[in-house]
Order: C-alpha cells, then structure tokens, then sequence
C-alpha cells in the first residue's frame, strides 16, 4: 500500500475534530500563519468553505485560531457564541508550546468558564496548533 493509499484510509483532522458533512462552521481569528491542511481538512469533510464572522446566520461549530498576543480570550470567546447553534462546539486553536503565540493552558481554562464554556479535550491539530474543544452549556 502506497503513502497516499494509507493517508486515505487515515482520518483527517477535519474527521477527528467532529466535523460532519454538510456542517456550516464559522471561521474567526484567521491570519497568514494558519495551519492551512487543517482549514482543508476540516473543508473537505463538511464539503463546503467556512464561513468568517459577517455570516450572521446561525453555525453549527466555531474554529476560532489565537495567539497569546491576540487580545482578551474570553471576550474573543465570547464573541464566538454569537452564531453558534444551542450545544454548539468552538474549537480553540492555539499554536504548540515553543511556538510563537503560544497560549498556557491555564488561560485556556481561566477564560473558557467565564465566556460560558466547558473544557473537553486538547489535541495535536497539525505540526504547530493545538487544538482545545469548548462546549457549551445547553439552556
């Protein structure tokens, strides 16, 4: 089996994120450092483009990318809710420790609770961005 054949059978991170096809998910916090693969990756697995922040309809997942020097965390949390769907998911991506921007994970944990999001999991999303799950508190 070649290379390619394998990486097929592998799921991306669009897959392992829990992406699903014919999702609408707002991307926020986009710059020229990116992890475009990951931004792939999620795209072909909801089979569609992601949306930015002028969408203003209702999303059914947030990615939103931030580096240490972005701002305030959890008003940039905060802000991520606007569209999200009831029991929605925001994906935090945040570069690896050693990387420039790098986030703490204790900012993480402090900012999430105040923009009214619960801490899941964080996992590898490429060579250099993390990725966070923040869920959020159904009414």
């Amino acid at each position: 089996m070649s290379a390619t054949a394998q990486d097929a059978d592998r799921p991306g991170h669009g897959d392992r994120l829990g992406f699903k096809p014919d999702m609408v998910v707002q991307e926020l916090g986009w710059d020229e450092d990116v992890d475009d693969s990951l931004r792939e990756s999620i795209e072909d697995r909801i089979g569609s483009e992601m949306v930015d922040g002028d969408y203003g309809e209702v999303v059914d997942g947030v990615v939103l990318w931030w580096r240490a020097d972005d701002g305030d965390l959890a008003d940039a949390l905060m802000d991520s809710l606007q569209d999200l769907v009831e029991g929605g998911t925001v994906w935090l991506l945040t570069p690896k420790v050693g990387r420039p921007g790098y986030v703490d994970g204790a900012d993480i944990a402090e900012a999430a609770p105040i923009a009214g999001l619960s801490t899941t999991t964080t996992n590898p999303a490429g060579p250099d961005w993390a990725a966070t799950k923040l869920s959020t508190h159904k009414r």
